[in-house]
């Protein structure tokens, strides 16, 4: 295994400086209350966006303000941090709050007489929450623990996205930037062709891998033991008791944010693998991937996003230790670096054209200046050769192409 980066104070010193932000996690459930309050105190409707202004405008503007943070705990004290329960407890928080905001803003589009763009917008801010709930729901869902895995079930709910915690866990984690992962982006691929591949590929993925463990007991895999049937079921619950509660009007607004949730997951799943390759095994190249290590996932230090996606940008550790918690997981000097923070990257792709000029250049740098060993869209492969050749790598700091790397 890479060494991990190690930097600020000796073992013996060490404290998490972190240990207090984790709590600022908190603040996203809780975005359509803060709405609410923003909206009466100031009169301005547009705050009932609150969930997309914060997330694509004023976290990339304080992720920028706030700087990195690249300090790991010491060998010495992970086992300990491990085990400190106020950590866990800080994401099993995000779920009653999670659920509260979502039931006042049921009560809120049907009751409040909010006009269209307001219940729209509130719509999106729940969204926001859906999203970063399937991120909350990614930290459980890894876990060993079998309430916490269970939690993460309740988290995907809002969104009826719960076969992610099957085709995630076994399915994303052992095909990883290979060709055959629906969630891991290729060069010249753009975010809105690989939404659709990735939602329908990780949908059929998780079918699949559920289906085998019923065939050899030989049972039928249409039973409620099956995680994607019974993961769907509880959105089913869920939304059938919402709309039984508040009526069939809360309908459109709950899709609008299940679909905002799904799509905000999927963009940072967009970002965190671009164009890794793993590259293939023995003498003439067709054997097994080679191992999952450091190289494999883009990672940021940006403080900001990383506090309130509890460490999801520290992902090349995520891989190579799937249930680590989020507090212990550390950076590593080999892993490729983003520019900044996930928030503001997920606006970057949003447009291809500069994604592409601010991105593709780090892509090469990283695979040595030879493109053909980037993960590259079929589609677009002649282009993207034509235009990177393969041979010479760009002027520039360093294979990450990023000076955090290179000071």
């Amino acid at each position: 295994m890479s060494e991990a980066v190690q930097a600020g104070p000796t073992p013996g010193e060490w404290t998490d400086s972190k240990r207090y932000l984790w709590l600022l996690g908190l603040l996203v459930p809780s975005l359509p209350f803060l709405a609410y309050v923003l909206v009466a105190w100031t009169g301005v409707g547009v705050f009932w966006f609150l969930g997309p202004i914060f997330v694509y405008g004023l976290i990339p503007l304080v992720d920028f303000a706030a700087g990195l943070d690249r300090s790991n705990p010491p060998d010495d004290v992970i086992e300990a941090l491990e085990k400190d329960r106020y950590y866990r407890w800080i994401t099993y928080f995000y779920l009653p709050v999670q659920y509260a905001s979502l039931v006042w803003a049921c009560w809120m589009w049907t009751h409040a007489g909010l006009g269209l763009v307001d219940r729209v917008g509130l719509a999106l801010t729940v969204g926001t929450v859906a999203g970063i709930g399937i991120n909350t729901a990614h930290e459980l869902g890894h876990k060993r623990e079998k309430h916490e895995r269970w939690l993460a079930k309740i988290a995907l709910a809002q969104s009826f996205y719960g076969h992610f915690y099957i085709e995630h866990n076994r399915g994303h984690h052992v095909r990883v930037a290979t060709p055959e992962d629906p969630a891991s982006a290729r060069v010249g691929e753009t975010v809105y062709a690989f939404l659709p591949r990735t939602v329908l590929g990780s949908l059929r993925s998780a079918w699949r891998l559920e289906k085998p463990r019923f065939a050899r007991r030989g049972q039928s895999h249409w039973s409620i033991r099956n995680d994607v049937l019974n993961a769907w079921l509880m959105s089913v619950a869920l939304w059938g008791a919402l709309i039984a509660g508040f009526g069939v009007a809360v309908l459109p607004y709950l899709v609008v944010q299940a679909l905002l949730g799904i799509s905000l997951l999927e963009i940072v799943n967009y970002l965190e693998h671009y164009g890794m390759l793993r590259q293939r095994t023995g003498p003439d190249g067709t054997g097994r991937y080679e191992r999952v290590d450091p190289r494999h996932s883009w990672n940021s230090n940006n403080i900001a996003t990383n506090v309130l996606l509890y460490h999801l940008q520290r992902h090349s550790d995520h891989h190579a230790n799937p249930t680590r918690r989020y507090q212990t997981l550390r950076d590593y000097e080999e892993s490729p670096v983003l520019p900044t923070g996930y928030a503001g990257l997920i606006v970057l792709s949003l447009v291809p054209p500069l994604w592409r000029r601010v991105m593709d250049p780090r892509v090469l740098r990283h695979h040595g200046g030879d493109i053909r060993l980037a993960n590259i869209q079929p589609s677009k492969r002649a282009r993207v050769l034509a235009q990177y050749g393969g041979t010479a790598a760009p002027d520039g700091p360093g294979r990450t192409g990023h000076p955090e790397r290179a000071a």
